[in-house]
C-alpha cells in the first residue's frame, strides 16, 4: 500500500474518532448550554461510546461481506448527518441523539483498519496498522486542540459543523482515490458473519487481548474525559483553548504507534505489551500531581499515550494475523472491549472527580492500568498455545 493511501486512511480514522471525542475539552460549556447537570456531563462522551459499541456489533461485520471502500464512504456520510444534528441541537435530547448516531457510524474506523490490513502484505501489516492507528489517536487528541480553539472563538457547535463537513468531503475522496476490494466472503452473508462473532469470545488470544484493551482504554478514558475539569478549576482556571492544547502533548506520545507497528512486525508484541503497561501505571504517578504542577502531568501524558498506542497496535497486529480471513469481524469484536472500557472511564472519572478530586481520578486510572497488567501477567504464566483461527 502506498504512503498517500495510508495517510488518507489515517485521516478517515482521525476525523471519525474525533466525532466521538470532540466534547471532551468543552464538557462544561456544552453541558451548561444544553442544560446537563455537572455530575452527568461525562455521559455526553459516553453516549457516543455506547453508540460506537452498537456499531461494532451491528455494522463492522458488514466489512466481511461487502466492498469495504463503499462501506467506508457510506458510514462517513451518515456520521456527517449525526454531527450536523448535534451542531444544530437546541435541547439536550437532540444533541444526545446526534451523538449516538455519529458514534454508531464512527465504527468506520474499524472498517478502515480492516481495509488497510487486508490491502497490506504480511511483512508490512504492522507498519500499516501503526500508521492508521496513529491517525485514530491524532483524531482523539487533535480534536481537543481544534475543539478548544473553535469553542474559544465561536462555540462548541462550530466544532461539530466542521467535523460534519470533513466527514462528507472524505466520503467523496475515498470513492475517488481508493481501489475497491473484493468481498472477503463471497459465499457468506451478513447474518452468518454476525453469528460467527460468538466463537471469538471463547478463544484465549482474543479474550486476553480484549480484556487488556478494556482496562487499557478505561485508563485512557479516565484521563481524557476528565482532564478538562481540574484544568478549568482552581488553581489553573484555563480556558477552552488552553485546555485543548493538552491534546498536542498527547500527540507526542501517540506518534509512537507507528514504531510499535514495526516492533510487532519483528515479533516483539508480548514484551512490548508488558513494558508498555508498566509504563502506563507509572505515568499516572506524574499525572496525579496536577493539583500543584503542570509539567509533571505533561510528562505523564506523553508516557500514557505512548504506552496505550504501543499496546493497542500490538493487540491488533496479533488478532489480524491470527484471523486473516475475517479481519473486519475480529477487529470489530475486539473493539467492543475498547468501547466499553472508554465508556467506563468517561462515565466514572467525572463522578469520581466531583466527589473526591483529581487525586482520586488518578488512582482510578492507575487501577485500570494495573488490571490490564495483571491480565497480561496471568496469560504469560499459562502454557503458550495459540488457538487455530475459527471458521467464519
Amino acid at each position: 500500500m502506498g504512503t498517500w493511501r495510508r495517510l488518507l486512511l489515517a485521516m478517515v480514522c482521525g476525523v471519525a474518532v474525533a466525532s466521538v471525542y470532540a466534547a471532551q475539552p468543552v464538557l462544561e460549556p456544552m453541558g451548561r448550554d444544553l442544560g446537563v447537570p455537572a455530575e452527568l456531563t461525562g455521559w455526553i462522551v459516553a453516549t457516543g461510546q455506547f453508540g460506537y459499541l452498537a456499531g461494532l456489533v451491528l455494522l463492522v461485520p458488514l466489512g466481511d461481506v461487502v466492498d469495504r471502500r463503499r462501506l467506508i464512504a457510506v458510514h462517513l456520510a451518515v456520521t456527517s448527518t449525526g454531527l450536523l444534528l448535534t451542531a444544530l441541537a437546541p435541547e439536550a435530547w437532540m444533541a444526545f441523539t446526534g451523538l449516538a448516531v455519529s458514534g454508531l457510524f464512527a465504527v468506520v474506523v474499524q472498517t478502515t483498519v480492516a481495509y488497510a490490513a487486508s490491502a497490506s502484505s504480511p511483512a508490512e501489516r504492522g507498519r500499516t496498522i501503526g500508521t492508521v492507528t496513529a491517525g485514530v489517536v491524532i483524531g482523539i487528541l487533535g480534536a481537543r486542540v481544534v475543539t478548544g480553539a473553535l469553542a474559544e472563538v465561536w462555540s462548541w457547535r462550530y466544532v461539530y459543523a466542521v467535523l460534519a463537513a470533513l466527514s462528507l468531503g472524505l466520503a467523496a475522496l475515498v470513492l475517488v482515490v481508493l481501489p475497491p476490494q473484493e468481498r472477503p466472503h463471497q459465499s457468506a452473508g451478513y447474518r452468518k458473519a454476525l453469528g460467527s462473532l460468538g466463537g471469538l469470545f471463547g478463544q484465549r488470544l482474543f479474550l486476553v487481548r480484549g480484556l487488556i484493551a478494556f482496562f487499557l482504554f478505561a485508563s485512557f478514558g479516565t484521563l481524557w474525559s476528565g482532564l478538562s475539569l481540574p484544568l478549568a478549576g482552581a488553581p489553573w482556571q484555563l480556558d477552552e483553548a488552553r485546555i485543548g492544547l493538552f491534546g498536542l502533548v498527547g500527540l507526542v506520545g501517540a506518534l509512537g504507534a507507528a514504531r510499535a507497528g514495526r516492533w510487532a512486525d519483528a515479533g516483539r508484541t508480548s514484551r512490548v505489551t508488558g513494558l508498555a503497561l508498566a509504563l502506563l501505571i507509572a505515568s499516572w504517578a506524574a499525572i496525579g500531581q496536577l493539583s500543584w504542577s503542570l509539567w509533571l502531568p505533561v510528562a505523564g501524558i506523553v508516557l500514557l499515550d505512548f504506552a496505550v498506542q504501543a499496546v493497542h497496535v500490538s493487540n491488533q497486529h496479533l488478532l489480524t494475523t491470527a484471523h486473516p480471513d475475517r479481519i473486519s469481524s475480529v477487529i470489530g469484536s475486539y473493539m467492543v472491549f475498547y468501547s466499553l472500557g472508554s465508556a467506563l472511564g468517561a462515565a466514572t472519572t467525572t463522578a469520581v472527580f466531583t466527589a473526591h478530586g483529581w487525586a482520586a481520578s488518578s488512582l482510578l486510572g492507575a487501577g485500570f492500568a494495573a488490571c490490564a497488567l495483571a491480565v497480561w501477567a496471568a496469560d504469560e504464566r499459562l502454557p503458550r498455545r495459540e488457538p487455530a483461527p475459527a471458521r467464519a
